[in-house]
């Protein structure tokens, strides 16, 4: 098999939210310096890839996802100084640094907002969507991923601007070239000084349609508008400019935040014969819970149907485009309570998931203090949030009748807070993470959870995403090999093969609190076959034609 090999489909990626990583000045925030202290403990865990959340000035409103400049870096999080240093020293470890891309929107704090909205007539007025109101309201009846309007008025001119998130990130115009030709003169500059790509957010959503047609509805109110913002129609133009222009000088991992797509998309955004990015991340799988009405309504999920969106985009993928595996980040709850089982088979569930996430096709990312068993934080208030998503989320819900318990108890389930509580790194004084009262409350359970504990424990789950990530670099088939789906209908465990030339990995996964007698497909075993690594008996158990499962136990036999 002919094998079109990259550096960045062999590397495993480890995602930093800065501000909840590591605390060097004891101000509760996190920072660069702070995460400069942990490289060795970065480079030890294996992982080969840096992916920073915004670093560069911001007031904040969205956690940094609001730029004001992009050539600064946040005060809080240190200097341009720092910055260098932490990317000097990561290259000396051989760790790249990915950092993230935010060009769909802008601070209203930016210079280029404030020039814009200062009049009608000001040469960056178009850097921006402006529209006059109509029938004295909005333009369009278009909702915001985080307000219920996606447009602002603005008294100082008497229009409305666009912004599919809060009403401080606005959406920059792209149909403006010269927008596109600045945005491109920052990449390079970024790139210029050694950082080695980027992480594309929300990037499908930069093309809007057309004269931002209204959605037909029967109801009043505004509405979701994803058909007329997601994909649009210059958006492979737009990318596939940037790609000649910046990301084609030189040897970088792009991946682009790519909610709604479907695996065809993904064909074109990615493809291998494709000259637009490397990979994208889909959202199919983080919908897998969510109700009729949203994120916030969530729905029991069954196994099948978990299993089904994987394999839809390992075998769609394979060979045309490739993929991106993750099972949380910054603005999802923690993958272990969502997926697995943070009570008693915490430790259990976490090293079945961790296998998972390690033994697909795609580049795998892990979000800190995943390979810790980090959790759910248990909020038992609208006070306890920061995240902007979750606060207009509780006083929309109060509006529409909802009582503050049934709010809490959504919020408890999907929160992006969920996974920015500090980093656990002891069981001192607020987890290790700050000397200084921290700017979200550390997740109860760190005394126990926590990483100096588990360096000292052979059978924790931070060893064993150590042992998983060395198989996963000495075994190609894990990153190269066809996936085969075996038993999709069943709803207790979920198996796969991983084939590179003759080379055959079984991969099997307990998801449940029980038992599992699973039976190995005929002419698999052979003499020579043997459990690779295994989560619970460390593959201290003979090969049969059926396996008697533990709770959540996870296992990797060579056949």
């Amino acid at each position: 098999m002919d094998i079109d090999r990259k550096w960045w489909k062999e590397a495993v990626v480890y995602q930093i939210y800065p501000r909840s990583f590591s605390d060097s000045n004891g101000d509760g925030m996190g920072d660069l310096r702070g995460i400069l202290s942990k490289l060795d403990y970065l480079q030890n865990l294996g992982v080969n890839v840096l992916w920073l959340c915004p670093v560069y000035e911001s007031p904040n409103d969205d956690n940094g996802y609001d730029i004001s400049d992009y050539y600064k870096i946040m005060p809080e999080f240190g200097t341009m100084e720092d910055f260098e240093e932490l990317l000097r020293e990561a290259h000396r470890r051989g760790l790249k640094i990915i950092m993230d891309l935010v060009v769909n929107h802008t601070s209203d704090e930016h210079a280029w907002f404030r020039e814009s909205r200062r009049s009608k007539q000001s040469e960056k007025r178009d850097f921006y969507i402006w529209r006059p109101g109509k029938n004295g309201g909005e333009p369009n009846n278009w909702a915001s991923f985080f307000t219920p309007s996606a447009w602002e008025y603005d008294n100082g001119s008497g229009e409305y601007y666009l912004h599919l998130f809060s009403k401080k990130q606005p959406d920059l115009n792209w149909e403006n070239k010269k927008v596109r030709e600045t945005v491109y003169e920052m990449m390079n500059w970024w790139l210029k000084k050694g950082i080695d790509g980027f992480r594309m957010d929300v990037i499908n959503c930069i093309s809007k349609t057309q004269g931002l047609p209204s959605v037909p509805s029967p109801n009043a109110g505004y509405q979701w508008a994803g058909q007329y913002f997601m994909n649009g129609p210059e958006v492979h133009n737009y990318l596939g400019e940037m790609n000649a222009q910046v990301l084609s000088k030189y040897d970088i991992m792009t991946v682009g935040e790519t909610p709604g797509v479907a695996p065809e998309d993904a064909f074109r955004y990615a493809g291998n014969d494709g000259h637009e990015l490397n990979m994208v991340f889909q959202s199919e799988l983080m919908d897998v819970d969510a109700g009729s009405s949203g994120k916030w309504e969530s729905k029991p999920w069954s196994l099948p149907e978990f299993k089904s969106i994987v394999s839809k985009w390992q075998t769609a993928l394979d060979g045309k485009a490739w993929n991106s595996i993750f099972l949380g980040n910054h603005d999802q709850p923690r993958c272990l309570s969502r997926f697995g089982n943070d009570g008693k088979y915490q430790k259990e569930s976490a090293k079945m998931l961790a296998t998972l996430l390690l033994t697909l096709q795609g580049t795998p990312y892990i979000f800190q203090g995943d390979e810790l068993g980090m959790t759910n934080m248990c909020f038992q208030s609208i006070e306890d949030c920061h995240d902007i998503e979750a606060i207009n989320y509780y006083k929309g819900a109060l509006q529409n009748g909802l009582k503050p318990d049934e709010i809490i108890a959504h919020i408890r389930q999907k929160s992006r807070d969920n996974a920015r509580t500090p980093m656990q790194w002891t069981a001192g004084k607020n987890a290790g993470f700050s000397q200084g009262k921290p700017w979200i409350e550390v997740n109860k359970n760190y005394t126990h959870i926590n990483a100096r504990n588990e360096e000292n424990d052979p059978d924790s789950i931070l060893n064993y995403y150590r042992r998983l990530i060395r198989i996963r670099h000495e075994f190609p088939a894990l990153v190269y090999g066809h996936y085969t789906p075996l038993y999709e209908n069943d709803k207790h465990t979920m198996s796969y093969i991983r084939t590179q030339n003759d080379t055959r990995l079984l991969i099997v996964l307990n998801f449940t609190t029980h038992e599992q007698i699973f039976r190995l497909p005929e002419g698999c075993l052979s003499e020579h076959s043997y459990v690779l690594t295994d989560n619970i008996r460390n593959g201290a158990f003979g090969l049969e034609k059926e396996i008697q499962l533990q709770p959540y136990e996870a296992c990797i036999i060579a056949l």
